[in-house]
């Protein structure tokens, strides 16, 4: 059985529905955040950072999202939601996922949190040509033209996020990408879940 450490105001949210788009068996071990159960030992032991989502699977843990995604994909749903490794989609596949926390996570924060930096010292550059390039990345119903893949839940969901907190500009390309993408059954099962977490534990409002 798999064991996600989780909160649904957190990443782990997102997890959850890759999770659902996976179809395998997991529990949910919800971590709470407010009393601070991310900084507890059992939690440290498996991520010192104090942070969640933690994935176990068996004597495997996984941290950091986008890392937990790539993996379920490889590991439980090769050619379905990852792309074989000689698949020239790999490469595609490979970078946008990796592009929602390298680029669009701090570059987002940046311009919210008013940081000044150089451009030239910081991996996420420019805002504009931030979002230029993530509506780029949409160049068909999905990242990888008409193949849903797993890089659609780390950078849709990241998408998805920014633009309800107004994190992001809201363009026509993004916001379509996201309708689409929320429109899945296992989207919208994982909302039920988080849902049903946030009621159970009278997080709401």
């Amino acid at each position: 059985m798999i064991v996600l450490h989780h909160h649904p105001f957190s990443r782990a949210s997102n997890v959850v529905w890759m999770l659902e788009e996976i179809g395998i068996d997991y529990e949910l071990r919800y971590v709470d955040l407010a009393a601070g159960a991310h900084k507890r030992p059992e939690i440290l032991a498996l991520n010192p950072m104090g942070k969640v989502p933690i994935l176990e699977d068996g004597d495997v843990v996984v941290t950091e999202s986008a890392a937990i995604g790539l993996y379920l994909a490889d590991r439980y749903a090769p050619g379905r939601l990852a792309p074989a490794l000689d698949d020239p989609a790999r490469g595609p596949y490979l970078r946008w996922s990796l592009f929602a926390p390298s680029v669009i996570e701090p570059g987002a924060a940046g311009r919210s949190a008013g940081w000044e930096y150089q451009e030239s010292r910081v991996g996420w550059g420019n805002h504009d040509a931030m979002l230029t390039t993530m509506e780029s990345a949409i160049r068909g119903p999905f990242l990888l033209g008409d193949m849903f893949s797993m890089a659609d839940v780390i950078f849709g969901g990241t998408v998805r996020f920014m633009l309800q907190f107004d994190m992001i500009e809201t363009r026509a390309v993004f916001t379509e990408y996201v309708e689409r993408l929320s429109a899945r059954p296992a989207s919208r099962r994982a909302q039920e879940r988080n849902a049903a977490v946030v009621s159970q534990h009278n997080l709401g409002g």
